[in-house]
């Protein structure tokens, strides 16, 4: 049987990845698609540039459409990222009947629905694991090994660079802007890390994960997005001594009004697995109606790692060359016309509990204020810690732990407290979760 020829668009890290693992595995990998996978062309844009592998029997090109344009091309996969003239590829690829590989979050997440419509129209496939926690399978986990379920909720630590500034912080007591600089230093964190530290690239996973486990359209747009800029040493000595950690979670819920979509800092105990997930490692736990919890763990980044899922989704897409289009699993988890437009709610009618650190000068009453406001706005409280004034150039430091309330309640809660003579800083509002089965 002949070999499957395949295309690679972009050989930076993931992609040299990519060739590095099907070239040093490709006889076990040819065993288990039925095929040989031949690297028949690839494409970067420096092509003078050294490369993290052997290209020396690989047809190179500078010019992208030279491989989508390739008769002998079978396979076509995208390594190159953004939105920009990556979709512009992947919609001519899959216009001339080519099948697509792609490790791009922001691709699916943000045109993901125009791209599976135009696939599905030309019976071709869009494979995307790598486009989510790096090497960890948790696209094919929800999509398939969990289809007997009905998905309730999933949480995750899916960027890297978050998870290793709040592990640095917890457990060396450094700040913010010093483990950032680090992060950048080795490399984890861009030069513009916004993506990471905002919550943008977690938000692309999420919209990706919820659609899978909701059989929703991808919304993006619709996901609520907070970055980890604003945690203080303090917040996260006070969740330790409060028995929590703080990690920057997406989640996804189904509730009877709709489906939340969020991604923020947020308090989780400390004897919950995703807890003790540190560095840069990512995990995901997802919450099936029949199985219960189940967590995923790994490298949610690096050129093997992620090579890794690009190459399963390679070998998948060999398996089904030969079936029926109409027959093969869909993008999204649910058939394509049974995709339902379910609501995602807005942050403000989201209910979740809160860790509440308000600085007040140190003057009687304060606290009987506070209590008060949040009383009148049905928050109960289920924990305070009060430290002493004098760390705090005189002032009092507050930490709350309420029990759940919906945010709208919260957000006029807090305004009435910063409205207070007492109270002349802004509250720091960490959401929590407590993750149970």
């Amino acid at each position: 049987m002949q070999s499957v020829k395949i295309g690679i668009l972009g050989l930076g890290t993931v992609g040299s990845g990519t060739v590095n693992v099907l070239t040093r595995n490709s006889r076990e990998i040819s065993r288990r698609a039925g095929r040989d996978i031949e690297i028949y062309r690839a494409a970067d844009r420096d092509l003078d540039k050294p490369k993290g592998c052997d290209t020396s029997a690989i047809n190179l090109t500078d010019d992208a459409f030279d491989i989508i344009n390739d008769p002998e091309i079978q396979i076509v996969v995208e390594l190159i990222g953004g939105t920009g003239v990556a979709k512009e590829l992947v919609i001519k690829a899959i216009e001339n009947g080519k099948h697509v590989v792609t490790a791009n979050k922001a691709l699916i997440a943000i045109h993901g629905n125009e791209l599976f419509e135009l696939a599905q129209e030309k019976g071709v496939t869009i494979s995307f694991e790598a486009a989510v926690a790096g090497g960890i399978p948790i696209i094919k986990a929800m999509r398939e090994g969990l289809a007997g379920n009905r998905i309730e909720w999933l949480a995750g630590i899916i960027n890297g660079t978050g998870n290793f500034i709040l592990t640095e912080m917890r457990e060396k007591g450094r700040d913010f802007a010093d483990v950032l600089a680090e992060a950048q230093a080795l490399g984890y964190a861009e030069a513009d890390p916004t993506f990471d530290i905002e919550g943008i690239d977690a938000a692309h996973k999420l919209t990706i994960m919820a659609s899978i486990a909701f059989g929703i359209p991808l919304q993006f747009d619709k996901c609520y997005t907070e970055g980890i800029s604003r945690i203080a040493q303090e917040d996260v000595l006070n969740a330790n001594e409060l028995g929590y950690r703080i990690k920057h979670l997406g989640i996804a819920k189904k509730t009877t009004a709709g489906v939340e979509l969020r991604v923020h800092p947020t308090l989780i105990p400390q004897r919950r697995l995703l807890a003790n997930v540190n560095g840069v490692m990512n995990a995901v736990v997802v919450k099936g109606d029949a199985v219960g919890p189940t967590l995923y763990y790994g490298a949610g980044a690096g050129s093997e790692a992620t090579a890794s899922a690009v190459v399963a989704d390679i070998v998948d897409i060999v398996r089904a060359l030969t079936t029926d289009p109409e027959n093969r699993v869909p993008h999204l988890a649910f058939q394509p016309d049974a995709l339902k437009d379910t609501p995602i709610l807005p942050m403000s009618e989201v209910v979740t509990s809160y860790y509440l650190r308000i600085h007040t000068l140190d003057k009687p009453g304060v606290l009987a204020d506070i209590t008060r406001i949040l009383s009148n706005e049905g928050i109960n409280i289920e924990a305070i810690l009060q430290k002493q004034p004098e760390e705090h150039e005189g002032m009092v430091p507050i930490i709350m732990l309420t029990q759940a309330v919906v945010e709208k309640n919260m957000d006029q809660a807090i305004a009435q407290i910063e409205a207070l003579d007492t109270v002349p800083d802004s509250i720091m509002r960490i959401r929590m979760e407590s993750l149970g089965g």
